[in-house]
């Protein structure tokens, strides 16, 4: 696997909100979800995480249902009957299952992010952000409207982010370590290294536990509106960020 660690594609301004998520992030991973506990841990995310069921239901599911799936008929009460199932997509978009599900994916936020802000203002990103990951969980909940497990994670509206980068700058060199006998530090061109990843996606096997059709959701929605926006608005040139920095 090729991971990248910095891209070298100058910014005009600082990426406040690209940080602001990733603090987020962080901070409710360590502050706010639970680790001590398994128990707590998958309590706390079919509580609070989104789920194909009880979406395509629009409804909290019993507890019969969520240890089977949405086509049993049962007359059980809602296992949490408070939880807002259209809420819990927007606050799956800040939970993660590990910590290197975490760290991988604030890296690649960070190495995509900041470009795709200085591009988009910080409410035009914010707002892109959460559609992104919208979109992502939506795909992914079309793919497996019965199933019962929590989708947790920033990866959907990584992707996002990440499609539209492909779009507006595809040469842009990002430094990446590349595996052979061991990890090389090369150069490698975001066209390539973006469709590499999404050409990976599909050979994620569903039995994987990574929810792959949100990441191939929420990319193909990067390149749409990426494209979309491209055609009115070029991004900046070298040369023009230079001027204003």
């Amino acid at each position: 696997m090729v991971i990248p660690v910095k891209d070298f594609n100058p910014t005009r301004r600082r990426a406040y909100v690209t940080l602001l998520i990733i603090a987020i992030n962080v901070g409710v991973y360590f502050l706010v979800q639970p680790h001590d506990d398994v128990i707590e841990e998958n309590l706390f995310a079919y509580e609070h995480a989104a789920i194909p069921c009880e979406v395509i239901e629009g409804e909290p599911a019993d507890v019969i249902e969520l240890r089977s799936d949405c086509d049993v008929e049962s007359e059980a009460p809602p296992a949490f009957p408070d939880k807002n199932v259209w809420l819990s997509i927007l606050y799956a978009m800040f939970l993660h299952g590990s910590l290197l599900h975490l760290g991988g994916n604030m890296l690649f936020l960070w190495i995509f992010g900041n470009n795709v802000e200085d591009y988009l203002g910080k409410i035009g990103y914010a707002i892109f952000y959460l559609f992104a990951g919208a979109v992502a969980t939506g795909a992914h909940v079309l793919y497996e409207p019965s199933s019962v497990v929590p989708v947790v994670g920033a990866s959907g509206a990584i992707a996002g982010v990440m499609g539209m980068y492909l779009v507006l700058w595809p040469r842009a060199k990002i430094l990446s370590l590349v595996p052979f006998l061991f990890f090389v530090p090369l150069p490698i061109p975001a066209g390539l290294l973006l469709l590499v990843w999404f050409g990976m996606q599909f050979l994620t096997g569903d039995d994987s536990g990574i929810a792959w059709v949100a990441h191939v959701g929420g990319f193909v929605a990067g390149v749409g509106v990426g494209w979309m926006l491209k055609k009115v608005k070029p991004p900046p040139t070298r040369e023009e960020i230079g001027q204003l920095t």
